[in-house]
Parts: C-alpha cells; sequence; structure tokens
C-alpha cells in the first residue's frame, strides 16, 4: 500500500513514536521524539527527558508477545524549512537575539530567574533520592554493600555536560571580571584579540593561584576548578577546554562585548572534534571535582553541626565525606581533602553518642531505653562497621574499644531485666561486624551559593575547630 501514488506526493520522515506498556485499558506511555539541531532521539518520560538512540527506540517498539509496543506513529513532511537543522539552529539564534535586545536589567533578571530555576530542579531531585532513611542495616548476610562505595554509578554525557556547565556557572563572576579587564583590548583590535588576552590573565592568574601554599584557614581548590586541575596535573587540553566553555556561558550575556566573546568561545569550542579531545578523560576531572565540592561542603556542614551539639546529624556528613573521599584520595593526595579531619571529628561524633546512648539506657525508662538503643541500631553500629571494613588507624580501633568495653561492662552489673534484653539483642551486632549488609545513604545536600560562600564557611569553621574562637556562618 506505501507504493500507492497517493502517498507518495510528499517525502516524510518519522518525527515522534508514543509507546505503550501494560494493559490495553492502562498502562504507562512515553514518546520519543527526533531533535533534528541535535540529530538525536529524546525520550520524553513523565519528567525526564534523556537521549535515546533508535536501536532502544525499534526495542521499545516491536509489540508482539512483548509488554511494549508503539502506538501512535507521527511523520512530518521533510520539507517543511522550520523542521530542518539550519532552521532550528536560526531560530535558536533569533531567539538568543530578542533576549540580547532587552535592557541590560531585563536580561539580567532573566538570568538569574533561569539560574534559580536549574538549581530549584536540582534540589527537587536530590530531595526525592532523599526521601529514604540515611541509613540502614540488615544483619544475618554474609557480605558488606557499601552504596557510596568508591566505584561511581555510570553517569551520563548529559550529566556530565551539566557538570561542567555548572562549573562555568560557579566561576561566572571570576570569567566576568576577566572579561571586564578587556574593555582596552576590545576596543582597539577587536572581539578576538579580547577572548584572547582574557582567556591567557586568567589563565595565567589562577596558575599562579594553584601554586599558592595552601594554609590551615584556605584550600585554594574551592575557590576556582582549574586550581584543582592544576593543583592534580591535569593535562593540558583539558584545562583549556574548561577555560573556554566558561567564557562561552550563555549567563555572561551582560553587554555586546561579553556577548561577543561568548560567541567567539562558543565558535570555537564547536571546532573541538573527538579526535583532538577525550571526552571520557574530560568528563572524568569533571566528576572528580563535583566530588571533591560536595565532599568539602559535608565536612564543613559536618563540622558546624558538630560545634552546635547536633552530633547525630553531624556524623551523618561526616562518615559520608570520609567515604567519598577516600575514592578521591586514590587517584592522589590533592585529590581529596585532608582525611584526619574527618576521622577525628567522625571519632567524636560516635563518642559522644555511645555516652548519650549509655546515659538514656542507663535510666530503664521505656522511652529513653528505645531512644538510646534506635541511636546504636540505626547510626553508631553501621557507622562502627563501615569503619572497620576500611584501613582502620589505631585512633579509630582505640575508640571503638572503648564502646565496645563500656557496653561490655554492663554484662556484669545487676541491671533489669529489660535492659538484659535489649544488651543481648544490640551486642553481639557491636562486636562483630562480619554478618551485616551496611547501604549509607546520602544525606541531605547543603549547596554553597559561590566559591566566595563556600571559602567563607572554610575559613571560619577551620578557625574556630582549632579553638581560636567561635564563629558562625550564615
Amino acid at each position: 500500500m506505501y507504493c500507492d501514488p497517493l502517498l507518495r506526493q510528499v517525502p516524510y520522515r518519522l518525527h515522534a513514536v508514543l509507546v505503550h506498556e501494560g494493559q490495553a485499558s492502562a498502562g504507562h506511555y512515553w514518546a520519543y521524539i527526533y531533535n533534528q539541531p541535535r540529530q538525536t532521539w529524546l525520550k520524553y518520560n513523565d519528567i525526564s527527558v534523556t537521549e535515546s538512540s533508535w536501536e532502544e527506540l525499534e526495542r521499545d517498539s516491536y509489540g508482539g508477545l512483548r509488554n511494549v509496543s508503539a502506538y501512535c506513529l507521527m511523520y512530518i513532511n521533510d520539507n517543511l524549512p522550520h523542521f530542518s537543522a539550519e532552521a532550528s539552529s536560526n531560530e535558536s539564534d533569533e531567539t538568543a537575539g530578542e533576549v540580547e535586545a532587552l535592557s541590560v536589567e531585563l536580561r539580567q533578571y532573566i538570568q538569574e530567574d533561569n539560574w534559580r530555576f536549574q538549581q530549584e530542579v536540582e534540589e527537587w531531585e536530590e530531595e526525592q533520592s532523599c526521601k529514604i532513611p540515611q541509613m540502614e542495616s540488615s544483619p544475618n548476610s554474609s557480605s558488606q554493600d557499601f552504596s557510596t562505595s568508591q566505584e561511581s554509578p555510570a553517569v551520563s554525557s548529559h550529566e556530565v555536560r551539566c557538570l561542567s556547565s555548572e562549573h562555568a556557572v560557579i566561576a561566572k563572576e571570576q570569567t566576568a571580571q576577566a572579561i571586564a579587564n578587556t574593555a582596552h583590548a576590545y576596543e582597539k583590535s577587536g572581539v578576538e584579540a579580547a577572548l584572547s588576552e582574557a582567556f591567557h590573565e586568567e589563565y595565567s592568574r589562577l596558575y599562579q593561584l594553584a601554586k599558592e601554599t595552601p594554609t590551615s584557614h584556605s584550600d585554594p581548590r574551592l575557590q576556582h576548578v582549574l586550581v584543582y586541575f592544576f593543583q592534580n596535573e591535569a593535562p593540558k587540553r583539558v584545562v583549556e577546554r574548561t577555560l573556554l566553555e566558561q567564557f562561552a556561558d550563555r549567563n555572561l550575556s551582560y553587554d555586546e562585548r561579553s556577548i561577543s566573546i561568548m560567541k567567539v568561545a562558543q565558535a570555537k569550542l564547536m571546532e573541538i572534534g573527538p579526535d583532538d579531545m577525550n571526552m571520557e578523560e574530560y568528563n572524568r576531572w569533571h566528576e572528580d571535582y563535583s566530588l571533591f565540592r560536595k565532599v568539602s561542603v559535608y565536612l564543613l556542614t559536618g563540622l558546624e553541626l558538630f560545634q552546635k551539639g547536633k552530633y547525630q546529624e553531624a556524623l551523618s556528613y561526616l562518615v559520608y565525606a570520609y567515604q567519598s573521599n577516600a575514592g578521591l584520595l586514590v587517584k592522589g593526595p590533592r585529590r581529596g581533602v585532608k582525611e584526619s579531619v574527618i576521622a577525628l571529628y567522625r571519632r567524636k561524633c560516635l563518642l559522644e553518642l555511645n555516652a548519650k546512648a549509655a546515659s538514656l539506657f542507663e535510666t530503664n525508662d521505656d522511652h529513653s531505653v528505645t531512644e538510646g538503643i534506635n541511636v546504636m541500631n540505626e547510626l553508631i553500629i553501621p557507622c562502627i562497621h563501615l569503619i572497620i571494613n576500611n584501613d582502620i588507624s589505631k585512633d579509630d580501633l582505640d575508640a571503638i574499644e572503648v564502646m565496645r568495653n563500656h557496653w561490655c561492662s554492663y554484662l556484669g552489673k545487676d541491671i533489669a531485666e529489660n535492659l538484659q534484653l535489649c544488651l543481648g539483642e544490640f551486642l553481639p551486632r557491636l562486636l562483630d561486624p562480619s554478618a551485616e549488609i551496611i547501604v549509607l545513604k546520602e544525606p541531605p545536600t547543603i549547596r554553597p551559593n559561590s566559591p566566595y560562600d563556600l571559602c567563607n564557611r572554610f575559613a571560619a569553621v577551620m578557625e574556630s575547630i582549632q579553638g581560636v574562637s567561635t564563629v558562625t556562618v550564615k
């Protein structure tokens, strides 16, 4: 029937496929839509949009004995200009031109609103992932499973692009200052000269910053992703592309000069082909820096909570920071933060919580005893097992022995029968970590607003824990 002349008057191509899974009267739907400018299929499934492939579309459209099948096909006229890649590109340029025609105040408002929306989406996604207990332990298993081990889960190319874009946004103020310093070069020699000057001046500034000796109150790696790359001897092409991406960031569209520099930087990025750059290596560097920032934020949050006496909340952040940091330090000593600081305050939290749990246990009040046992079962014992199953230090081992000895001392005392039963239930778990699966869940994420904010928090917390003063960071 497809050879019928009436069906061959207009060239057409497949544009979208609606897929159905489940029973005829119910089930679940999702759609594949071809994105012409990017020359790829996109999968629209509930609230997510992800890149897909023709092979995946074929598998989902198979039908027959399978549960999933194509429900509706949409074809479009292949001659329509607004569906061509060139037209889509022109349309994007027109949209960008409309934004650029707005006043500076309106453009800044749009940029800030888009940034806030991006932050809200990321926070919502993190909130969904945190709607499960921070720590779970299941007894009677012969192996251990640590969900935040050094083997990171697979990260999609889209997520990694978001990471490099996020790092560009984080450094936005520093990049904007570099552009502002090129006013003379821009007026005298044009946009190419201005970009070249801004690029080399910023490269030199960050290289010198990376050579500064860190102090107990400062860590220059928190100021910029390239400082982290320089200190860890990242390949030159990784450094150069990262800096070029920062000048190509659309959030820098403040005035004619910044817009012109942004467009030239974007054009130069497009010229970098797959043979010029190992993108897998590039992506790994950005993943590492993102994890380094997360570890730093978790460490600072844990220390701040410790200072406020919130040991239970602090321990969750410190344990997660330690485990994630261990994966970075395997790659090099400057990849992560100082391990001894995390370990010290992790021990202090454990000892404080253990003392609290013991005092609650000794009250013989049902509610207090239950609270104390819950602290042991849900937090202290899982953390002890994680520590023991890693390379344990003498200080950690001594602290664990202190806690174990304290609870074992109750065996020789005359205590109530209900306390004896409780002790008999959790004491074997405290003494023998081999029969548990420990799954550590990430605590709620706290995002730093800027490198300036993060560096201020770092300085304040480090000054405070060294006993100089008690500083509150808002």
